[in-house]
């Protein structure tokens, strides 16, 4: 009986990996800050960020030059005089490959401190919840008949399928 018992159980599990296989999820983005071009002066970092979407849990991967630059978070207002003097957040880890994670709905205002933002180096942005997934597109056919076997008889057809499997193979 406990041979019987373990292949079910084996059976479902099998059935409820296939389940979670199917099902999508919604993956972070890495962006390397600048793309090719990287974390540096005379890069319009307004024209690289225009055309995407930054969501909550997407992450920014800044590379600089350690040992001029750095990556600090600073309010709207010191943003737009390119203040360093008091950051919300110092980025910088001092390998010049840093990351900031964007894990709260909100805008975030991003510069080089020691005069580098004077020379472009200062992204905004605004990061926003994921959209929903997309919704299944609806039933061409609203009859009950194939309402009834796409959403129960052919589940019913795998179970039975893998618990009949389950069962020949202990006897």
């Amino acid at each position: 009986m406990e041979v019987v018992r373990g292949r079910m159980m084996a059976a479902v599990a099998v059935l409820a990996c296939a389940m979670a296989v199917m099902v999508s999820e919604v993956e972070a983005t890495k962006w390397t800050v600048g793309g090719n071009k990287f974390w540096a002066t005379n890069v319009n970092y307004t024209i690289w960020a225009q055309d995407k979407h930054f969501y909550n849990g997407d992450w920014l991967y800044f590379v600089y030059d350690r040992n001029q630059m750095n990556v600090l978070e600073v309010n709207k207002t010191d943003y737009e005089s390119c203040n360093s003097d008091h950051p919300l957040t110092n980025w910088t880890g001092g390998a010049g490959r840093d990351v900031v994670p964007l894990n709260v709905t909100r805008h975030y205002y991003i510069v080089s401190g020691k005069g580098f933002c004077y020379g472009g180096m200062k992204l905004a942005l605004r990061v926003e919840n994921p959209p929903p997934p997309p919704r299944a597109s609806p039933v061409k056919s609203a009859s009950p008949s194939s309402i009834y076997r796409g959403q129960i008889v052919l589940p019913a057809v795998f179970a039975i399928g893998a618990l009949w499997d389950a069962f020949i193979r202990f006897w």
